[in-house]
């Protein structure tokens, strides 16, 4: 009988014509893709800062610089600046690129004269591992020396060393710019960074369009997407506790240090690829949703922003929403996309913001009020006042509290110096600022 079997099982094989390539179980289908979304928000922030830095090279100045330079805006963005989403007009922005694969970057920072200002160190994956300034440093002359992860030399006498958790990164200076008056005094602490010593010229990064860099993420195919990202993964090592998405990403093909070759994929992992993008936006886009602190129909985010461990999707979220967010102590950013009944903003409505006086923002530095349109971006208005805050002429009331106005009308002559103008149409968005917040405004007090 076994015999019998054995024989019938062979002739059946033998009848049977040759296979064609295994189709992928469904099962495994949709392991495929979950993956491959995850792999897509696990990039997107190497790859929106990378966007950024790429960008940035082909913009005139000032945003304009070379890798290892830097470019400073000598005046507050308005209303065309598009080069990062929701920027501030309460601080002019001194930016570096770096690389210091072939060895340190020397940098001289002047003394502030008591001026409130931030360096803000970000690795090529929007980690923040350092923040000079004010708050941690002071504000006396200090010369710093930037150097890679496994970098082995001696540090000369009165240089302090910071070590990049990457090869590659940027340094964005925020300088404390109290109105257009100021400049000239800010610009004289910008021009006093210089580079001191910088490596051998690295490679330029690949050519760009200079469009937003949020909106041509948008646009790249997948194809262009996690090629680019595996040449960054390359260039950038990941964290420790990135290894087991480092292990997941092998069945996509991508193996840190390994060439990434599209074309010998299978149509699975380039299908599942392909479709990555569309998953992993809405997820992205909807990871700010529900994190932080919401009082008053403000919501605050205090835990992971700067460093995010392995929360992939809040990192980039944050990078989405805010790339280039401060940690906490430095800044706390409380948002509102609603009024207080819960209906989105709109420009046709009129709307009044009431401190009480023992409420007004607690900060050591100063705090602000940014109004966003729908791109994320400074909205135009009759008036060139995109944000409103502790350094204006403020009109308070006669018991020491505050009312700002945000509408598309002038407020009238009693109201302006407190009206902040909405867009022309659409929605918009609003987000404060506080500048070294007290600890209660952290732990929310």
């Amino acid at each position: 009988m076994m015999r019998a079997l054995v024989l019938a099982l062979a002739l059946a094989a033998s009848a049977t014509p040759a296979l064609a390539a295994p189709r992928v179980a469904p099962a495994a289908a949709s392991l495929l893709n979950e993956t491959a979304e995850d792999a897509y928000i696990y990039f997107y922030p190497l790859i929106l800062e990378d966007l950024t830095r790429r960008i940035s090279m082909v913009a005139p100045p000032p945003l304009g610089g070379a890798i290892n330079g830097f470019a400073h805006r000598p005046a507050f963005p308005d209303e065309k600046f598009a080069a990062i989403v929701r920027p501030n007009a309460d601080t002019l922005y001194s930016s570096l690129w770096y690389d210091v694969t072939a060895g340190p970057l020397v940098i001289d920072v002047p003394d502030s004269g008591g001026r409130y200002y931030l360096l803000h160190l970000m690795d090529a994956w929007t980690e923040t591992w350092g923040a000079t300034g004010s708050r941690t440093t002071g504000t006396g002359a200090q010369r710093l020396m930037i150097v890679a992860p496994d970098w082995q030399g001696k540090v000369p006498a009165g240089v302090e060393l910071l070590r990049s958790p990457t090869n590659q990164g940027w340094l964005l200076g925020r300088t404390q710019t109290n109105d257009p008056a100021d400049y000239p005094a800010v610009r004289a602490f910008q021009a006093g960074m210089k580079i001191i010593a910088a490596p051998a010229a690295a490679k330029p990064p690949p050519p760009v369009a200079f469009k937003p860099p949020f909106e041509a993420v948008e646009t790249m195919s997948a194809q262009a997407y996690f090629t680019r990202a595996a040449e960054l993964l390359a260039a950038n090592r990941p964290h420790d506790m990135d290894t087991p998405m480092l292990q997941r990403l092998r069945g996509l093909g991508i193996v840190p240090g390994a060439k990434f070759d599209w074309n010998a994929l299978t149509d699975a992992q380039r299908a599942a690829l392909t479709a990555a993008h569309d998953g992993a936006t809405p997820r992205i886009r909807g990871a700010m949703v529900s994190t932080g602190l919401v009082r008053n129909g403000w919501r605050t985010t205090v835990a992971g922003i700067g460093t995010y461990g392995a929360d992939y999707l809040h990192r980039a979220g944050i990078a989405w929403f805010a790339l280039a967010a401060n940690l906490p102590d430095d800044a706390i950013y409380p948002t509102a996309n609603t009024d207080s009944r819960g209906k989105p903003f709109t420009s046709d409505a009129r709307y009044t913001i009431h401190f009480a006086k023992a409420d007004l923002p607690p900060v050591r530095a100063f705090w602000s009020l940014t109004l966003y349109n729908e791109r994320q971006l400074f909205a135009a208005n009759p008036i060139k006042r995109f944000a409103i805050g502790d350094r204006d002429d403020l009109t308070f009331n006669a018991d020491g509290s505050l009312d700002l106005y945000v509408q598309r009308a002038d407020p009238g002559a009693a109201r302006h110096a407190n009206w902040l103008p909405a867009p022309a149409n659409g929605g918009f968005s609003l987000t404060m600022r506080l500048y070294w917040p007290e600890k209660r405004a952290i732990e929310g007090g």
